[in-house]
């Protein structure tokens, strides 16, 4: 199936790793150009050099307020255009309502909300017709995940506002999704296993309760976002995507 991703031009935000840059390899792979984000100079340059001539990595921080002007100006200067973007954060601390500080969900709130608000409203202003902007989310949207409690506060209300735009961008052609995954096999999604004292005890766990029985791989997650940024998604917006192996409880 040819998606229809050639020569199109999409910022992907948080992309030198895991689920981000699974994602640009996979639009790049199908012909699209990439602008690519990372805090790190040095690292989204390799990871753009990784994908070879399609792609240019661009340091920024979600948080920082100028970063969204920045990298859309970036997709002109390299590229001539903007399509879309994908705005994918690294998850915020883990910790329980009790545990997390006020500095923690204040930077928080700043990276993985307004600064995905700030990247949208940018986006938005650039795009026509055919555009679309799309968020990495959690399924924490639909269902708290224990010991992540920034992330099930944050993460909704991110899934609000992405319908949200999704109904006054609709009128110009201009889509907006959301994808949710669960349990990818990523840096992070290790990290939090490990959490428990015995990684190996929680990844068999939670395998258990994934109905496919495994873990998802970031080029699985990537192949599903290529998808929906893409024209042969052209009617779909408003729509967030489980991309868990079936384990989200309910429809």
């Amino acid at each position: 199936m040819d998606l229809g991703l050639k020569d199109r031009v999409y910022v992907v935000t948080g992309a030198t790793r895991g689920l981000g840059y699974a994602s640009a390899r996979e639009l790049t792979a199908d012909g699209a150009k990439v602008v690519l984000t990372g805090r790190d100079a040095a690292r989204a340059e390799a990871a753009a050099k990784a994908l070879g001539p399609n792609a240019v990595g661009v340091a920024a921080d979600n948080s920082d307020p100028g970063a969204a002007s920045r990298l859309v100006a970036a997709a002109r200067e390299h590229f001539g255009r903007l399509d879309g973007i994908l705005i994918s954060v690294g998850g915020p601390a883990p910790g329980s309502a009790a545990d997390n500080t006020d500095e923690q969900w204040a930077a928080a709130f700043e990276s993985v909300f307004l600064g995905a608000v700030r990247l949208a409203r940018a986006a938005a202003a650039e795009l026509s017709d055919g555009g679309v902007i799309g968020f990495v989310l959690s399924g924490s949207v639909h269902e708290p995940i224990p010991g992540l409690t920034i992330s099930n506060g944050l993460r909704p209300g991110l899934a609000g506002f992405a319908k949200s735009l999704s109904v006054e961008l609709g009128p110009r052609g201009i889509r907006v999704v959301g994808l949710l995954p669960a349990r990818i096999d990523t840096d992070r999604v290790r990290e939090l296993d490990a959490l428990s004292g015995d990684a190996d005890l929680a990844r068999t766990r939670n395998e258990a309760g994934i109905p496919l029985r495994r873990y998802g791989t970031p080029e699985e997650f990537g192949r599903s976002a290529a998808f929906l940024l893409s024209p042969a998604a052209s009617y779909l917006t408003g729509v967030m995507l489980p991309v868990d192996g079936g384990s989200r409880h309910g429809f």
